[in-house]
């Protein structure tokens, strides 16, 4: 009875000793992948990469970097008027400043975005950062998920997308 529980207990930690190796080998292999194969995969940012593609910024994004990315969600980009996404996928000058403004050269993690209250896009526009009570805001955008490390860079996932000033050229 021993004997059949330490092997029972054996194979048991033999699991989750693979899990957690199949788990690691996972994190590793997203990790390979860049900003837009990652976003690709996501399944959850399908607008956000019609509109990469649209902008002619797919190369861009895949390129060496790094960049950090502030990734609007599906559910965000449903937040703006159809009309105003319409006029913004046809007009690819427009949607690659929008998209741009989305992106800070360099590889920004969590514990770093915290300790900052501004950024430079590479639009050229700066970005406001709060943390406050475990929350960190990106303009009037939430950030709901962090540091999902790509080969050429990170990406933390909002909740609203983010507008460059009309009157603030840079």
């Amino acid at each position: 009875m021993k004997r059949t529980l330490a092997v029972a207990g054996m194979f048991t930690a033999m699991a989750i000793v693979a899990q957690q190796g199949f788990s690691a080998a996972s994190a590793a292999d997203k990790a390979s992948r860049d900003i837009v194969d990652t976003a690709v995969e996501a399944g959850q940012f399908k607008t956000l990469v019609t509109a990469v593609k649209a902008a002619d910024l797919v190369e861009t994004l895949k390129g060496e970097g790094p960049f950090t990315v502030f990734a609007p969600t599906d559910e965000a980009f449903a937040k703006i008027p159809k009309e105003t996404l319409d006029g913004l996928l046809k007009d690819k000058k427009a949607l690659a400043g929008v998209l741009t403004y989305h992106v800070v050269a360099g590889k920004v993690m969590a514990a770093d975005v915290v300790k900052v209250d501004s950024a430079k896009t590479v639009q050229g526009q700066k970005i406001m950062v709060k943390a406050k009570d475990g929350k960190v805001m990106v303009n009037n955008a939430q950030v709901v998920k962090t540091d999902i490390v790509c080969s050429n860079g990170v990406i933390h996932v909002i909740d609203a997308v983010l507008l460059p000033s009309t009157t603030d050229k840079k």
